[in-house]
């Protein structure tokens, strides 16, 4: 079925990937605004929030934010937040430095994680930031440790800036009192919402340029049906998107309309 529908539309590449490349991004003014903040926060060395709603295009601005930082320069350590012990989230920290923390303790993997942040920033003359995504996931009582491990030299040297992303809930979690000495190193929040119908029609137009086709192959009707099933966001829009194009090679449609986007929807939950 993909293959036909490629074929039908002479699709060079799957359309409406989420893996694309970083020079490939939709530039849209909310990616833009949430690398000038992280940026901003980063060059003080302290804490930028990134939130919106699931498929709102979080990793993809991250990814665009961080992706251009260059690696002689600059030390990403980007793990996944989980629902786990601070103990879980200094290792995956430790592993992104490049340590096995098996059988560590907390104090010393925070040793260990102070040790190799000094020697990327003082040693290797390096800048550092911690990316953890999926940040609402986290217990509240981790947010008080990440304060700590963000200490350096009696709290007086910003060595490692970080951003949080991750859904609106996060900033709630940030007003706890076990959060309130973190919430205190935010200097820039950016959240993510659905984007207008205009920033549709060109996303739309763009990922079918990336996939090979430079003509539009969505009707205005279409277009305002997937503007208006996804709500603006990026990840349901991709699955209707394409789903309303196979539905158009289906029937031999040379123009994806408003029925073939309803067809689609008929297929997501």
């Amino acid at each position: 079925m993909e293959t036909a529908y490629r074929q039908f539309f002479a699709l060079t590449h799957e359309p409406f990937a989420a893996d694309v490349a970083r020079t490939d991004i939709l530039v849209t003014p909310a990616v833009a605004a949430v690398q000038d903040r992280i940026h901003y926060a980063m060059r003080l060395g302290a804490l930028a929030l990134v939130t919106g709603e699931i498929g709102s295009g979080k990793s993809t601005a991250l990814r665009y934010a961080l992706g251009g930082l260059h690696p002689s320069e600059y030390r990403v350590l980007a793990v996944t937040a989980s629902a786990g012990s601070i103990l879980e989230l200094y290792r995956q920290i430790l592993a992104a430095l490049g340590h096995d923390p098996a059988g560590s303790s907390r104090a010393r993997m925070t040793h260990t994680i102070h040790g190799e942040v000094l020697e990327l920033v003082k040693g290797k003359k390096m800048k550092t930031v911690l990316v953890i995504d999926e940040a609402s996931l986290l217990r509240l009582e981790v947010f008080a440790e990440l304060h700590t491990l963000t200490q350096f030299e009696h709290d007086s040297k910003p060595y490692l800036p970080m951003v949080l992303a991750g859904q609106a809930n996060l900033i709630d979690h940030l007003r706890y009192r076990t959060g309130l000495a973190l919430a205190s190193r935010v200097v820039a929040r950016s959240h993510l919402k659905g984007i207008d119908q205009k920033t549709m029609e060109d996303y739309l137009r763009h990922h079918l340029a990336l996939a090979g086709v430079e003509r539009m192959l969505f009707d205005a009707a279409a277009v305002t049906a997937i503007h208006q099933g996804s709500g603006g966001l990026f990840r349901k829009a991709n699955h209707l998107a394409r789903g309303a194009l196979v539905a158009a090679a289906h029937h031999k449609a040379p123009l994806v309309c408003a029925e073939h986007v309803r067809l689609a929807a008929t297929e997501l939950c």
